[in-house]
């Protein structure tokens, strides 16, 4: 994993999660996959696996850059502006 540019904007305590779950998908009667959190403000939506890709819709809508994943065990990061596990 390598460094990028938008890993120190990032607020220094991570963001508590906005919720438990996408809830876009609940509102959509869908079923979330793999879940992922935003570390610029803690909006949780489900994966690119998802039907409504609801976490690269919220970079897309608010340009937030970097995400985690929400799934238990796991503690990856992706930046969406550079495209790289950051």
């Amino acid at each position: 994993m390598s460094e990028c540019t938008h890993l120190p904007g990032l607020p220094r305590a991570e963001p508590a999660p906005l919720s438990a779950t996408c809830l876009e998908c609940l509102a959509a009667g869908s079923h979330p996959v793999q879940l992922r959190l935003c570390l610029v403000c803690g909006h949780v939506g489900c994966c690119d696996s998802s039907p409504f890709r609801h976490a690269t819709g919220h970079f897309e809508e608010t340009c937030h850059p970097v995400m985690r994943t929400f799934e238990p065990g796991d503690s990856w990061r992706w930046c969406f502006v550079d495209q790289q596990l950051v």
